[in-house]
Formats: C-alpha cells, sequence, structure tokens
C-alpha cells in the first residue's frame, strides 16, 4: 500500500462517517415536533409519535442502505 492509498482511505472513512452524522441529524431534525408534551393534544402526540416511528425506520433504511453501499 502506498501513500496515495492510505491518504484516500482516510479520508474515505472521515467522509463517510460525516455523511452518516448529516443524514442522522437531518433525519432528527425533519421528526421532531417541537412541542413539549403536555403542550399536545392527544392527535398531536400520536402524530409526533408517528412521525418518531417512520424517523426510526428511515433511519434504518439509511443505515442498510450505507452498509450496501460499501460493498
Amino acid at each position: 500500500m502506498n501513500a496515495n492509498q492510505l491518504i484516500n482511505m482516510i479520508i474515505k472513512m472521515f467522509v463517510r462517517k460525516a455523511v452518516s452524522k448529516g443524514m442522522d441529524a437531518g433525519v432528527k431534525r425533519v421528526s421532531g415536533s417541537g412541542n413539549a408534551k403536555q403542550d399536545m393534544t392527544p392527535a398531536e402526540r400520536q402524530q409526533a409519535k408517528a412521525g418518531r416511528q417512520a424517523a426510526k425506520k428511515a433511519s434504518q433504511s439509511m443505515k442498510i442502505a450505507r452498509r450496501m453501499g460499501r460493498m
């Protein structure tokens, strides 16, 4: 392995981690309800819970897609 390959490998690791954190932060930001639990009506709570579950599934799907992309 020469120096160029080592540098590329290290850069790819950092880019992969940065993209992963960025995607996770974006999903969390989009799925956040923004209101305190006591300020929400029962319907809003249910909708917020559904949003969190959808965000969790999307996050898991992104993680699987990233793993598939490495192969």
